[in-house]
């Protein structure tokens, strides 16, 4: 599996999550984040393995030490995932790497 497809898959896992979720009075919150986690798994499976935001990931440490392993955001990136209400695709993976690090920095 691609560094792309293993981060796809990741954002699906996650908006299904986001779908499973049963919170009375979320006012279609759920169900945002779930479409806004969709939106980006589609755009994350068209990405080039050469493309600056997969690097970008890649040196935050979200593919293991060597590269190599599927998509792992750590603490700080589940944390950013699964409070994303929306906004541009791209705007999420360029948001992680900076979260990751602020965590690691703390």
């Amino acid at each position: 599996m691609s560094r792309s497809e293993s981060l796809a898959a990741y954002l699906r896992a996650q908006a299904r999550r986001r779908l499973d979720r049963v919170e009375s009075n979320d006012d279609g919150r759920n169900a945002r984040c779930a479409l806004a986690l969709l939106d980006t798994a589609a755009y994350a499976a068209g990405l080039p393995e050469d493309d600056p935001i997969i690097l970008m990931l890649d040196q935050a440490g979200c593919y293991g030490p060597l590269g190599c392993e599927e998509f792992d955001p750590g603490e700080a990136g589940v944390g950013l995932i699964r409070s994303w209400t929306g906004g541009e695709p791209h705007e999420l993976l360029l948001a992680l790497p900076a979260a990751i690090e602020a965590a690691a920095s703390a």
